[in-house]
C-alpha cells in the first residue's frame, strides 16, 4: 500500500484510480491540466475533528473551514451540511459563504490591514461576526458603524499574538514578533493590550465574545511542543479577561496542522492536539460554551489532485525533463512560492516501479522556478502520459494566477 492511498486515492495493478475510476479515464473525459476534488474525502477529515472533539468535551465545537484554502462551492456546501462554520478573510470570502447558504452567525470575518470598505461590506451582512486584528481597528470600525447610521453593530473576537508562531516557511509564520527570516509579524494585538482591546471595545458599543489566535501555517510533529505553549497562553489570557469582567463565549485556537505532503513527513497529530486544549480548557477556571478551531490545508489539502499530460521529455545538461501542459503559477503555485513546499508526483499509469530515475517536472512559463518537483524519483513518463500531483486541494486554485495569459484549469468535484 503507498503511503498517499485514503478513501479517495488508490493504487491498482499499477494504476491510480479516484476512487473507483482511472485517473487516466478522467483526464481524457475532462481534458488536462484539471483540478480532480473528493467530497468523500473531505467528509473523513471532517468528521475525523468531529469525533475528535465528541470524545474529550461536552462544550460546542466550532469547526471553522479556513475559505482562503479553497472556496470551491461543491466543497462548502458539503462543509455547510455537516454543520461546519466559516473563516472569511476578505468580504468576498463572506459573500461566497452566504451564496451557497451559510448562515451569517456561522462566519467569522478575520482580515488584516482591513478597510472601510471592507467594514462596510461585512457589517451589512446581519449576525456575521468580525474579528479585531489590531487596537487600532476598533477606531475604523467605530467611525464606519456610525457613518452608515443603518449599519447592525456586529459581536467581535479579538485576535491577540501569543509571541509563539509555528510554519513550514517563515512567509506563513503568523505570531511572534519577527518570522524566522526577520520580517515583522503584522497580525495580532499584542498581549498587553488585548483587556485594553476589549474594553474599547465595549466602550464603542461592539460585543467581544472569543478570542483568538493564530500561529502559522504548515505545523508538523516537531511543532507540537511549541503549539502547546501557545494553547497555555491563551488559556492564561482568558482567565486574565474573564478576571477582568469580561464574558468570554469562545476561545479560537485557529488552524495550521495540515495533511501529509511526504513520505518523510512527520505529520502533526491532530487527535493528541485536540484532546490536550479539551484536557486544558477543563483543568482551568475558565468559563467557556465553545472551543473553536479553523482547519483549512487539513479538511481539503488531501481531497484534491491535479492532474496533468507529458508533452514531450527533455535532457540537458545531465538533466531530465518532463515537460507538462501547465504552469505552478497557473495550478500550484506552493512549490514556487515556497520553496519547502513538496507534492507527490506520480505517473496514474505506472504507480509502482523498480529503479526511479529522477525527473524534474517542469511548467510551461517563462519563470525557471515553474518546476512542480525537483529531480522526483518516479518511472519516467512517456510523451501523453498523465501526471498527478496530490494534496493539491488548498492552496493550490485559490492561488492560481492568470501568469504569462494562461488559462486556470476547470475543476470537477466527486
Amino acid at each position: 500500500m503507498c503511503w498517499w492511498e485514503n478513501s479517495f486515492l488508490k493504487a491498482k495493478e499499477g494504476k491510480l484510480y479516484i476512487e473507483d475510476k482511472e485517473a487516466t479515464q478522467i483526464a481524457g473525459e475532462y481534458g488536462t491540466p484539471l483540478y480532480v476534488y473528493s467530497t468523500k474525502q473531505l467528509l473523513s477529515n471532517y468528521r475525523l475533528l468531529q469525533e475528535s472533539f465528541a470524545q474529550h468535551t461536552a462544550l460546542e465545537a466550532r469547526i471553522y473551514y479556513a475559505m482562503k484554502a479553497n472556496a470551491h462551492p461543491g466543497l462548502l456546501v458539503t462543509l455547510k451540511n455537516e454543520g461546519a462554520w466559516i473563516d472569511a478573510v476578505s468580504p468576498g470570502e463572506v459573500k461566497a459563504a452566504l451564496d451557497v447558504g451559510f448562515p451569517g452567525n456561522r462566519i467569522l470575518f478575520t482580515g488584516t490591514s482591513v478597510s472601510a470598505q471592507d467594514l462596510k461590506q461585512v457589517f451589512k451582512q446581519s449576525d456575521v461576526m468580525v474579528t479585531v486584528d489590531a487596537y487600532e481597528q476598533l477606531e475604523l470600525m467605530k467611525e464606519t458603524r456610525d457613518l452608515y447610521a443603518s449599519l447592525p453593530t456586529p459581536n467581535v473576537a479579538v485576535r491577540w499574538n501569543p509571541g509563539v508562531g509555528r510554519g513550514f516557511h517563515p512567509r506563513v509564520i503568523t505570531a511572534g514578533r519577527k518570522s524566522t527570516d526577520g520580517t515583522p509579524i503584522k497580525f495580532g494585538v499584542e498581549e498587553d493590550r488585548v483587556i485594553p482591546a476589549f474594553a474599547k471595545a465595549v466602550e464603542y458599543g461592539f460585543k467581544p465574545v472569543g478570542l483568538h489566535q493564530h500561529l502559522g501555517s504548515g505545523w508538523n510533529r516537531q511543532d507540537f511542543q511549541g503549539v502547546m505553549c501557545a494553547v497555555d497562553r491563551m488559556i492564561d489570557k482568558a482567565s486574565e479577561l474573564q478576571k477582568a469582567g469580561f464574558t468570554i463565549e469562545f476561545l479560537d485556537f485557529g488552524g495550521g496542522f495540515g495533511p501529509r505532503y511526504s513520505d518523510e513527513q512527520e505529520v502533526f497529530p491532530v487527535q493528541e492536539y485536540i484532546e490536550s486544549i479539551c484536557q486544558k480548557v477543563a483543568q482551568s477556571d475558565i468559563e467557556i460554551k465553545a472551543i473553536a478551531v479553523e482547519p483549512g490545508k487539513f479538511l481539503v489539502g488531501d481531497a484534491g489532485i491535479l492532474l496533468l499530460k507529458v508533452e514531450y521529455l527533455k535532457e540537458s545538461h545531465g538533466n531530465l525533463f518532463a515537460c507538462v501542459n501547465a504552469g505552478t503559477f497557473n495550478t500550484v503555485p506552493r512549490p514556487a512560492i515556497y520553496t519547502q513546499a513538496q507534492h507527490q508526483i506520480i505517473n496514474c499509469s505506472n504507480v509502482h516501479t523498480g529503479g526511479k530515475e529522477k525527473i524534474t517536472v517542469a511548467g510551461n512559463l517563462c519563470e525557471t522556478g515553474d518546476v512542480f518537483g525537483r529531480e522526483v524519483p518516479m518511472s519516467v513518463p512517456k510523451r501523453g502520459d498523465i501526471l498527478a500531483l496530490l494534496c493539491a486541494g488548498a492552496y493550490c486554485r485559490s492561488m492560481a494566477s492568470h501568469f504569462n495569459l494562461r488559462e486556470i484549469p476547470e475543476e470537477v468535484i466527486f
